[in-house]
């Protein structure tokens, strides 16, 4: 299987085949699911491992009785832990390279709503009046980071060691589960809707919604003529990943090319008579709609896409395309033609054991504002564009 994590994640088509999925994992994907919840609601949570128990807190969304809880019921001090990239904007002189975790002490000066906010987002702050001293960095951070990215939050928390015995109303989830989550909630997606949507450019199209076991956010199939078909046959209809954009799928933004890219691969479709276009739910490329503009906004300030993802404390492209793969393997569609100018999604389908047959370029003109976000795809993130 071929799945994109950050820090402790694996990344990359050396990724292995998943085993089949343990007993009971719907459940640990609903503790996740559950956990994540928690955190964008300000509340503690306990990440539970082998190492022991790890009380966290997302500093975006943390208010005074958070706070107050996670301290009254910490075993130790509490630490700041912050992505690498933005450690080094808040302390002079530290260091952005790598994709590591940093943990800060946490002085009680820094510990209220407003500083932890202004500290996890560099939208609002460069520099702290003070600099906290580094610590060791906990067991179990990578686990508590990457649930706070599963709740589409900044990569910033307060964490502390949790109490021999915490109590029962605190929510624990297995930092194992957390690992496991993006590969099991993958590969769990099943189909649950299903209705006609003409299309203008395609008025034989269809729409086919898949959810994940754990009843998290819906991803999406444009069918257009009869694709399965075609691929029951032999054939490899035309196919297209394509990540949602709000802003300029539904409202037209010049930032990005992802409206021309959306509407010209279902007009393709429509000429063809067959094809798929899997929508999913990955903003921003994987980062959501409010982080994206989060990075909006690093980019007026001068740094480009990539750059101003990890500015935010996220890696460059979050996405998970083995929920491609499954909703293709769901639809019975096994051989395609990739519409895309990504080499990374021709790979990470070929790593899931879907044959793509080709690549089918799908390359838009710049339209004067989106100049630089083109250069930076060839020249950063490799695509291909002439």
């Amino acid at each position: 299987m071929y799945w994109y994590m950050d820090n402790a994640r694996m990344t990359g088509p050396s990724a292995p085949t998943a085993a089949p999925l343990p007993s009971g994992s719907v459940m640990a994907q609903r503790r996740v699911h559950r956990a994540a919840a928690e955190l964008r609601r300000g509340t503690p949570v306990l990440v539970q491992g082998a190492e022991g128990g790890l009380l966290v807190v997302a500093m975006e969304t943390v208010g005074a009785a958070g706070l107050a809880e996670l301290t009254a019921l910490a075993a130790g001090p509490a630490l700041l832990l912050l992505a690498q990239a933005r450690a080094a904007a808040l302390l002079p002189g530290a260091s952005a390279e790598g994709s590591g975790l940093v943990a800060l002490a946490a002085p009680e000066a820094l510990l209220n709503p407003a500083t932890l906010r202004s500290m996890a987002d560099p939208t609002l702050a460069n520099l702290l009046p003070a600099a906290p001293s580094v610590q060791p960095t906990p067991a179990l951070a990578a686990q508590a980071v990457a649930l706070a990215k599963l709740g589409r939050l900044l990569p910033a928390l307060v964490v502390a060691p949790a109490p021999a015995n915490p109590p029962p109303s605190l929510l624990t989830v297995p930092a194992a589960d957390i690992s496991a989550y993006p590969l099991t909630a993958a590969t769990s997606l099943k189909r649950v809707a299903e209705a006609a949507v003409p299309l203008a450019d395609a008025p034989n199209a269809r729409v086919i919604a898949f959810r994940a076991a754990d009843g998290g956010i819906e991803h999406l199939a444009i069918l257009v003529g009869q694709p399965e078909a075609l691929a029951a046959e032999g054939g490899a209809p035309l196919a297209r990943i394509h990540s949602e954009c709000f802003t300029g799928d539904l409202l037209g933004s010049l930032r990005c090319d992802c409206g021309p890219q959306l509407r010209g691969a279902i007009a393709r479709m429509g000429a063809e008579g067959h094809g798929v276009l899997l929508y999913l739910a990955q903003e921003g490329r994987g980062i959501g709609l409010v982080n994206k503009l989060r990075a909006y906004t690093m980019q007026d300030r001068g740094l480009d896409t990539l750059d101003a993802n990890r500015a935010l404390g996220w890696g460059a492209d979050e996405r998970d395309f083995l929920v491609a793969a499954t909703m293709l393997q769901e639809l019975g569609i096994q051989r395609v033609r990739l519409l895309t100018n990504n080499p990374e999604k021709l790979k990470a389908l070929a790593a899931c054991g879907v044959a793509v047959l080709g690549r089918e370029a799908h390359q838009f003109a710049p339209n004067g504002v989106n100049d630089g976000y083109l250069e930076t795809k060839a020249r950063r993130f490799g695509h291909l564009l002439a």
